[in-house]
């Protein structure tokens, strides 16, 4: 086929992060004298750090402190995860299997520039992304597709050339309104709610090879 990339979200495709968020929230938490249990920070995940401060200790944080708060929060979390980097199974297997089909890769993440240099220096064959983009260069979050659109800017291909790995609904959405095709890892939403909006939908990245993505782009293209 014809030029074609693969984006990735990255918590929750690449690396298997609920945990180590956790206990980088709780981390941060015990520092000011606040406790955490999980039941909480399940309830909040996936949401802004701003939101999530609002949600769990409401009036404890001034609008001023939540940015030094979550920048702290982040530095617990890039150190557990380069401690023991919880690669999403079959992640790197994944990236070696589509470079070899002709695919480019990249990175499409709401994450912090840090988060995801810390990603490409411990996840196997991370060196075969050609690209990413981090939350840093995106002013409109997903669902908006701006994360993907720049990313597909960045690998020189057209978005209905391009397919996305995504485990949140926002996320799928924002591959749809990009105009990519879109694969869906269950785990951290319900198979009910990915199927909404995915054009596929996984429980493991073994699931997904690379002539099942590029049968997707082209049907996508149609």
């Amino acid at each position: 086929m014809t030029g074609w990339g693969v984006i990735f979200d990255m918590d929750g495709v690449l690396v298997d992060s609920y945990h180590a968020h956790f206990e980088a929230w709780r981390q941060a938490a015990a520092e000011c004298g606040m406790d955490l249990i999980e039941a909480q920070f399940a309830s909040v995940f996936g949401q802004t750090n701003r939101d999530i401060l609002q949600g769990l200790w409401p009036g404890r944080f001034a609008d001023a402190d939540i940015p030094a708060w979550g920048d702290r929060k982040e530095i617990f979390y890039r150190r557990i995860i380069e401690a023991d980097f919880p690669e999403m199974d079959g992640a790197g297997d994944l990236l070696a299997a589509l470079h070899r089909a002709g695919a480019v890769l990249a990175i499409g993440s709401s994450g912090p520039p840090e988060n995801v240099a810390v990603v490409r220096k411990c996840l196997p064959n991370a060196r075969l992304f050609s690209a990413d983009v981090t939350g840093a260069e995106v002013t409109r979050g997903k669902p908006e597709p701006e994360v993907f659109l720049k990313a597909a800017a960045k690998l020189h291909l057209p978005p209905s050339r391009c397919a996305v790995v995504e485990d949140a609904p926002v996320g799928v959405e924002a591959g749809r309104r990009a105009g990519m095709a879109v694969v869906a890892l269950t785990g951290t939403a319900l198979r009910e709610k990915l199927a909404e909006r995915a054009h596929l939908v996984v429980d493991s990245l073994r699931d997904v090879t690379p002539k099942i993505i590029a049968g997707l782009i082209d049907a996508n293209g149609d």
